[in-house]
């Protein structure tokens, strides 16, 4: 090279540029990260919805190659004919974290049952299969 081509590398102009460069990529990949964390916590962890469901615990069980989660079906009733049997129904499939209400489900399966439910944006697989979280059930009387 040059003397005249290396002088350009060590110009204050191109010092100056290497500086502004870095601060551009280093604010780039700051909110980025930011971002992409605000997502997943959004995607995750956010709390889209809470509420009750009333139904038939249909099915209970313990399921998963890897992570074995607790997942749940119910029927929900939303037309009953005068006999008191179900003719239009819907399914409410949940997954269930807290371990210490596994034997009350096992218990409750078959009858009419109210669960307390959390609803996230998106499922994680060591929570389960459904973005709906059970965290409470009671006997409908």
């Amino acid at each position: 090279m040059t003397a005249a081509g290396s002088s350009f590398f060590n110009s204050p102009r191109w010092t100056g540029f290497k500086r502004k460069t870095k601060k551009v990529v280093s604010w780039f990949f700051t909110l980025a990260g930011v971002i992409l964390i605000a997502f997943i916590f959004w995607k995750y962890f956010y709390t889209y919805s809470e509420g009750y469901r009333t139904g038939l615990l249909q099915k209970f069980s313990k399921k998963g190659t890897i992570f074995k989660t607790y997942e749940g079906e119910m029927i929900l009733s939303s037309v009953s004919s005068t006999s008191n049997v179900a003719i239009a129904s819907e399914k409410f499939f949940f997954s269930v974290t807290n371990t210490g209400l596994v034997p009350r489900f096992d218990t409750l399966q078959g009858e009419m049952v109210i669960v307390h439910y959390i609803q996230k944006n998106g499922a994680v697989f060591w929570r389960g299969d459904s973005k709906y979280l059970v965290d409470s059930i009671r006997l409908k009387r």
